[in-house]
């Protein structure tokens, strides 16, 4: 399976796992939860999954590599007790509390929340001093003779021998204990959550083009050479941060990231062409409805690869416009929201009144904040809507102590005032992103006479999150338009499908 897949098989474990009778007991007792062992290459996104199923089911999440655990850390260490045995006292030797085990009692203690996933990674990679106890861990949920609390579902991880020397193997005893899922590396389940990710148009791009390159591990005469999808996420998330600083991306920082020499040399010259692309099209131009002469000639009588470039370039600049957009609209709700809850104390208050209620809101978003990174149950999205709209709440503090000295000041109608000016500066933003977008419509229909550009561009905006909300929230009458194309096209395509399986 892929890690789409996967990832559904997993949450489906979870939540029967976590489903409880009409007595509130588990409907699948703790000591028959089989452990889910999730086995697959390296860096392909089995981490990332847990934190999303977290974030979804809002439970609480805690991780461990187990290949940085010796005996003791995992187990706990030895201490000695006194223990009283039919009236006679005798030493015995107990364990401290596991790492691991206190580690999500900590997460409980702090989140409050009280069910959750427990992650361990590489298991199978483990030292052998620890195999014994993780064998046991396995089997009945316990280190030492501390158990994982209820409510908490183990999930576990490994890689296949051929990516790692240290694999270990497990009996059949153990192995018929745990939920066995194989994983392998597959680009298009993948592209799905980098395009919502936000991950870097170039390599987006690049592996449309360049599908084998996105995982590969090889041995050479030279040793081993590999590309995962960890390292594609990891290079994307500091190209960003080199374009925003104004730094070159070189060969060697590519090298940093990509440990194939070809692959890393092709994706550095495809990285200088997406940007020639940028200038030589003029995309902010011509989404700005200011089509350069020439540029339409020269789209007619490109090649596909670099039609689907300027493709991704035109989404990418569209994407940004529609994720303020988007924030923009979930902030404005978010106040809308606080206001409603607190309407009866903000009628008729003072500014010391009106900013300290703004101020125990903004404390108790605050918490919230810290408690989802703690328990890695908040997404990144969520996290950054969180601190938008606190910034928004700050905002709004000053634009009601602005009007203080004014006798005809209220709350009331500063607060309205305040969320008039927010939604006007969202419409906005709004009309010139609805604007664009009818103009690269309109660039696309002249340029490439054949469907399939459009039907792909089409496609990649109902695959973002971003575009879709904006689609659906204030329309475009061409990707409608187009959209039907896309459905009919499909439709065919199964019924080929369908037809061919027929004859066979």
């Amino acid at each position: 399976m892929n890690i789409k897949e996967a990832k559904e098989q997993v949450k489906y474990s979870v939540i029967s796992y976590l489903s409880r009778d009409e007595f509130g007991d588990y409907r699948i007792p703790i000591e028959r939860q089989r452990p889910l062992f999730l086995m697959g290459p390296p860096g392909i996104g089995k981490t990332d999954i847990m934190s999303q199923i977290a974030n979804e089911m809002d439970i609480a999440l805690v991780s461990y590599s187990m290949t940085h655990h010796t005996r003791q850390s995992a187990l706990g260490l030895p201490f000695i007790a006194n223990k009283d045995y039919d009236g006679k006292e005798y030493r015995t030797t107990e364990y401290t509390m596991s790492e691991i085990i206190a580690s999500v009692y900590d997460v409980m203690e702090e989140t409050g929340k009280k069910e959750g996933i427990l992650f361990l990674d590489e298991i199978n990679c483990i030292s052998e001093t620890l195999a014994p106890s993780m064998l046991q861990f396995l089997q009945f949920k316990t280190f030492g003779r501390h158990s994982v609390p209820d409510g908490w579902i183990v999930v576990t991880a490994g890689n296949p021998p051929e990516y790692n020397n240290s694999v270990r193997d497990f009996d059949l005893a153990t192995l018929d204990r745990l939920k066995r899922m194989d994983i392998e590396p597959d680009f298009q389940a993948w592209r799905g959550y980098a395009e919502n990710e936000g991950v870097h148009m170039a390599v987006l791009t690049y592996l449309e083009i360049k599908k084998d390159d996105f995982y590969s591990v090889q041995t050479t005469v030279d040793g081993k050479t590999f590309v995962t999808a960890r390292g594609w996420v990891d290079l994307s998330d500091m190209m960003k941060l080199y374009e925003q600083n104004r730094l070159p991306i070189s060969i060697d920082l590519i090298r940093q990231y990509i440990h194939d020499e070809r692959i890393a040399r092709d994706f550095s010259a495809y990285y200088d062409l997406f940007y020639r692309f940028r200038e030589e099209y003029y995309i902010e131009d011509l989404l700005e409805g200011q089509i350069r002469e020439g540029v339409i000639e020269r789209a007619k009588d490109s090649p596909f690869d670099e039609r689907l470039t300027v493709l991704r370039l035109i989404t990418d600049s569209l994407n940004g416009e529609f994720r303020e957009v988007y924030e923009a609209g979930r902030t404005i709700r978010t106040l809308l929201e606080i206001i409603k809850k607190n309407r009866d104390a903000l009628a008729g208050a003072t500014v010391e009144e009106a900013t300290g209620l703004i101020a125990g809101v903004r404390e108790g978003y605050r918490e919230e904040l810290r408690k989802g990174r703690r328990s890695k149950s908040m997404s990144k999205e969520d996290a950054r809507l969180a601190m938008a709209a606190d910034h928004a709440l700050s905002e709004l503090d000053l634009w009601l102590r602005q009007g203080s000295g004014d006798p005809s000041w209220t709350s009331e109608g500063a607060i309205r005032a305040f969320l008039a000016e927010r939604n006007a500066e969202r419409r906005t933003k709004a009309e010139r992103a609805g604007a664009r977008l009818a103009n690269a419509f309109a660039f696309l229909e002249q340029a490439y006479t054949e469907e399939r550009e459009i039907l792909i561009f089409v496609t990649t905006l109902t695959e973002n999150r971003y575009s879709v909300d904006f689609i659906s929230n204030y329309g475009s009458e061409a990707y409608y338009r187009h959209n039907k194309g896309l459905l009919l096209y499909e439709r065919e395509q199964d019924l080929a499908k369908e037809l061919a399986e027929l004859e066979e």
